[in-house]
């Protein structure tokens, strides 16, 4: 079976990565047709050059996954494809530019937004999403039939995020490493890293985005936390490594409800114990207590309470940590999200 990898996906994105390796370790042959987006002056071009390495391996496959970001190009895919056609959506860009940018329901992007969703997902033969909680909103939103989603995990790059040694060090770490977006809860942290001041715990927070300069300027920074600039995806797990507890999303927006962020999956292939908010979402593959710890999401003394009760608590990191990194093997890897794909999704549309 061969499988057409298409559109103007980021080749190095981690569910980008985890699909296509997951497909090769289940036997499947991945043909890339990609095109990198470079703005919208020059989507014709962009246009004509998919057009045009399409037309060499159009007889070459038989399926197409149009792979993330893709939702402005599914109707090109849907016109060149004659095969049956995949779509990873991964997220709703209706939500994530309501959340992120505030806009009004009404609005004329707001609408533009939610025309995007609801066409690319109506051109697909299947659509992809991480989590249960996640086809409920397509389907209930966008008016959408729950046969044509499939649940597959984002999974991580287990190529750079393995479980290494722990570097031996005094200080109790917390982590928190990602672009600073509505759905973390960056403020959060910061709160409660301000409440675990005398605790001895440090704070090493990573990254940037659009909320960072504004809440930096509204929020004390307390001494315990460490500002550091966004790193390249393959410095992450090293940091990572020296840290004791790593941190996942708090602010309990509609979107962070939904979603499983890839932190949780880079946690558990490390075999690090992992703090997030509680939602059904996680739920989904995580268990309080078990494979992770959860909080009341939005409440900095609940975070503050859990990551002094993980550093008081040794067995219990380690109960975590282990069990996390099971759960991952088990239902996250490449291999089995690979065989997912393979076996409840290719075979039922190819037949």
């Amino acid at each position: 079976m061969t499988v057409c990898f298409f559109g103007t996906y980021e080749p190095s994105f981690s569910r980008n990565i985890v699909l296509i390796k997951g497909l090769k370790e289940n036997g499947i042959k991945v043909i890339e047709c990609c095109s990198k987006f470079l703005g919208w002056k020059n989507f014709p071009i962009l246009i004509f050059k998919l057009i045009r390495k399409h037309r060499q391996i159009k007889d070459k496959y038989d399926c197409m996954i149009v792979g993330f970001p893709g939702h402005y190009i599914m109707p090109l895919a849907k016109i060149l494809s004659k095969k049956p056609i995949i779509f990873d959506a991964f997220i709703s860009r209706y939500l994530t530019e309501i959340e992120r940018k505030k806009l009004d329901k009404n609005s004329f992007k707001a609408k533009f937004y939610y025309f995007a969703d609801w066409f690319s997902c109506r051109l697909a033969d299947k659509i992809l999403l991480d989590t249960e909680e996640h086809i409920k909103y397509f389907v209930k939103t966008f008016k959408l039939s729950r046969n044509k989603f499939e649940r597959i995990f984002v999974g991580t790059d287990t190529d750079i995020f393995y479980p290494r040694p722990q570097m031996g060090q005094k200080d109790f770490t917390v982590l928190f490493c990602a672009k600073v977006a509505p759905a973390h809860g960056f403020e959060y942290i910061i709160q409660a890293a301000k409440i675990l001041e005398k605790e001895d715990i440090h704070f090493k927070i990573i990254g940037k985005g659009k909320e960072y300069k504004q809440m930096i300027k509204r929020l004390s920074i307390p001494t315990n936390v460490k500002l550091m600039d966004q790193i390249p995806y393959r410095e992450v797990p090293k940091h990572i490594q020296q840290s004791d507890v790593y941190l996942g999303m708090f602010r309990g927006t509609r979107k962070a409800k939904l979603v499983i962020p890839s932190k949780a999956y880079e946690a558990m292939a490390m075999e690090k114990p992992f703090i997030t908010g509680d939602s059904r979402a996680m739920r989904e593959l995580l268990t309080d207590r078990e494979s992770a710890l959860f909080c009341k999401m939005a409440d900095p003394v609940d975070l503050a309470k859990k990551i002094l009760e993980l550093k008081r608590d040794k067995n219990l990191r380690k109960k975590i940590s282990q069990k996390g990194r099971r759960i991952f093997e088990e239902r996250a890897s490449f291999l089995v999200l690979g065989k997912e794909l393979r076996d409840n999704i290719f075979h039922e549309l190819i037949s």
